[in-house]
Order: structure tokens, then C-alpha cells, then sequence
């Protein structure tokens, strides 16, 4: 079985605190096709989300971000 690895970042706009920040994390994590998403304390703005593009698209995982009310914008590596 192969599967494709990909990933991109999330730039937040809002300031978030660490409690927020973990539920979207976990928010975003509990989508069967994404592998992580995860954020440095120093980056919090910044959030790194791996996903298997076979499954998922970055706009699908943006709008769940977005749809919870955060200002965010996608950022292709």
C-alpha cells in the first residue's frame, strides 16, 4: 500500500492562546486523511498540517479552520 504524504501551512490572523490553539489542532487532526497538525509555542500563528492529498484537499482542511470562525489563509510548501 502506498500513500501520498503532503503538506502545507496554516497562517492564522487571530492571536490564539495554547488552549485554543490545541483544540484546532485536534479539530483539524480528527479528519481521517490528515496525518498532523501541529504549531511551535514561538509560531503559534503557524500551523504545519500534513494530509494524504488522495484524500483531502488543503481547502477542505482550510474551511474547517475557518469554518470555526478563525481568520486563516493557506501557505503551499
Amino acid at each position: 500500500m502506498h500513500i501520498s504524504i503532503s503538506d502545507f501551512i496554516i497562517h492564522v490572523d487571530e492571536t490564539l492562546t495554547r488552549e485554543q490553539l490545541d483544540r484546532l489542532e485536534a479539530s483539524i487532526r480528527e479528519h481521517s486523511c490528515v496525518v498532523s497538525a501541529g504549531a511551535h509555542d514561538r509560531t503559534p500563528h503557524l500551523m504545519l498540517v500534513a494530509y494524504d492529498p488522495e484524500c483531502v484537499d488543503t481547502k477542505t482542511i482550510l474551511a474547517n479552520v475557518t469554518g470555526q470562525g478563525f481568520r486563516a489563509t493557506s501557505i503551499g510548501l
